[in-house]
């Protein structure tokens, strides 16, 4: 186990290593991120005892340099700012996905999640096993990750609105409040307009359809209520 703490705290290094002061913005963004794809590739392959125990390390760091990468690339022209943007959001994507199976694998073992009923699968199917459970607490989505959160959301609700019944409208609504009211959190946080105006898109799109679906569940209830 020794060993292992060992390899993470070089990783953890990795993100945190110093880069010569003589490389112009676009050098350093290229070598940051290709040092964060290395590092999470890094990160796939290992077990979760070996991340767990560590895993406050590994976060912190993760979310530092990505914070930092995200600011530098703003500075960019703008064909060199949509390339590495994109690299970013792709190492987020990988990242949050690791993290989500951490956080779930954490949770279990040292406070065993209690699955009630339909909307905890609601849950797990928004989000991810675990991630979310009756608290609601979105404390994990942050300026990084948001938008990619709001994405698997609105995928997640057409691809199985069909399937709902009126009470998984209700918990739809409840788990969607829950992110929106988080969303006001991150604002101040340094959410870009950018990434802010296509959530606006997604939040408009996801309301007009929900509000039809919604309406067509309860309109089948009552006739079925009606036979």
């Amino acid at each position: 186990m020794k060993t292992h703490f060992v390899k993470l705290g070089t990783f953890v290094l990795i993100l945190t290593s110093f880069i010569s002061c003589k490389d112009n913005k676009q050098e350093i963004v290229e070598k940051r991120i290709t040092k964060i794809e290395s590092y999470v590739d890094s990160l796939k392959t290992l077990k979760i005892e070996q991340i767990g125990p560590n895993w406050d390390n590994i976060d912190a760091a993760f979310e530092k340099q990505s914070s930092e990468l995200d600011s530098l690339t703003n500075g960019l022209p703008d064909d060199k700012k949509v390339e590495f943007k994109g690299r970013l959001n792709d190492v987020m994507s990988k990242y949050f996905d690791i993290k989500a199976i951490v956080i779930k694998d954490t949770v279990v073992i040292e406070k065993p999640v209690v699955v009630k009923g339909t909307n905890q699968k609601l849950r797990d199917r928004f989000f991810g096993a675990g991630v979310i459970g009756e608290d609601m607490n979105f404390t994990w989505v942050n300026k990084n990750n948001i938008l990619s959160v709001y994405e698997k959301f609105f995928e997640a609700y057409k691809a199985n609105k069909s399937l709902f019944s009126r009470e998984d409208f209700d918990e739809v609504k409840l788990m969607y409040e829950g992110l929106d009211s988080r969303k006001n959190t991150v604002e101040k946080e340094g959410l870009t307009s950018e990434d802010n105006g296509k959530i606006a898109s997604l939040k408009l799109k996801f309301a007009t359809m929900f509000k039809i679906n919604r309406i067509g569940a309860k309109s089948a209830e009552n006739q079925e209520a009606k036979k």
